[in-house]
């Protein structure tokens, strides 16, 4: 999402809501363990977030595959949207958030103030955030790829939910996102509609492109749709330091981000080899791409397609747990 993500969106719930995991424990249930608790150098119960979009579910299925099979650990995967997973860092129920979108609003709470956090570096993935139209789109219209002439095509854009404007077509809600702000600070005829996932999004670009239709949304990099459908990015005003710290004026494009790990401070001084793995993971946007087309197109398994990953890397993945 990062994304990108605006955490702490409407509608999100709290930890003690019982969420389920991808393994079958539950946020909020004792039985789950953390790693912070096993003896030194022992794996233990590791903990690991599962953020909703398929490049963050690549990177968990990674990690997670080397814990279990490497380092012998049990891996909990959680389910969790971004802001509910770091609040799992300060209960023990979250030991690691594997890629991390900004959110500095998230490091102030949770790593300067409340201390339960840590970082733990950068995966090795630059993210790239905006607004994308396809690829059919910007060949016939070439100036509709800068922000400035946008309104001259928001009647294209209109559908029965914009109710009147251009539709700008955002993902997830709990995805970070400026774009309302951007909406109205740019002063654009043209209202943000959810279309409630990062799967919904792809659909939306894929028919559009297929069909020659009029979409134009929130997208990001890395992802594997783009090697299938090469979205065209949007121009929008230079980003500058600052210009987005102020979440209801933001008038800038996004930054790039460095994409980076976080983990909770108990984990990190636990002495468990899964924290080791999490703080030496790092891979490219390619390598996050191969993986998620495995998952996303060829409907493997996230352990499958882990594993066919590690099998043909093992050079990188003997560097994350030398």
């Amino acid at each position: 999402m990062a994304r990108h993500w605006r955490a702490g969106a409407a509608g999100l719930a709290v930890l003690g809501l019982t969420l389920t995991a991808c393994g079958g424990a539950k946020v909020g249930d004792d039985s789950a363990g953390s790693g912070g608790s096993g003896d030194s150098g022992k794996c233990g119960t590791f903990n690991l977030a599962v953020n909703p979009w398929v490049g963050y579910e690549a990177n968990a299925a990674v990690v997670a595959y080397v814990a279990e099979h490497d380092l012998g650990c049990k891996v909990n995967q959680k389910d969790l949207k971004e802001e509910i997973a770091w609040q799992g860092f300060g209960t023990g129920e979250v030991d690691a958030v594997i890629e991390n979108w900004g959110h500095d609003d998230l490091k102030k709470k949770y790593i300067t103030d409340q201390k339960t956090a840590l970082d733990a570096g950068p995966t090795g993935n630059k993210g790239l955030i905006g607004w994308y139209v396809p690829p059919w789109l910007a060949k016939a219209h070439p100036d509709i790829t800068d922000w400035n002439n946008l309104d001259k095509y928001a009647a294209e854009f209109k559908t029965s939910e914009s109710g009147g404007k251009g539709q700008l077509l955002d993902g997830d809600p709990s995805f970070v996102t400026n774009d309302e702000a951007l909406v109205k600070n740019l002063k654009l005829d043209f209202k943000v509609v959810y279309a409630g996932s990062e799967t919904a999004l792809i659909q939306a670009f894929r028919k559009a492109e297929k069909n020659k239709e009029w979409v134009i949304g929130y997208f990001y990099e890395p992802q594997w749709f783009m090697s299938e459908v090469p979205l065209v990015k949007v121009k929008l005003p230079e980003y500058k330091d600052g210009c987005d710290a102020d979440a209801e004026k933001v008038d800038c494009d996004y930054p790039v981000y460095e994409l980076d790990k976080i983990v909770s401070a108990k984990f990190a001084k636990s002495g468990s080899p899964a924290y080791d793995l999490v703080k030496n993971f790092t891979w490219t946007n390619d390598d996050q791409n191969v993986v998620a087309k495995y998952i996303a197109v060829d409907k493997m398994a996230p352990e499958a397609a882990a594993k066919k990953w590690v099998e043909a890397n093992r050079d990188k993945v003997e560097a994350w747990i030398k």
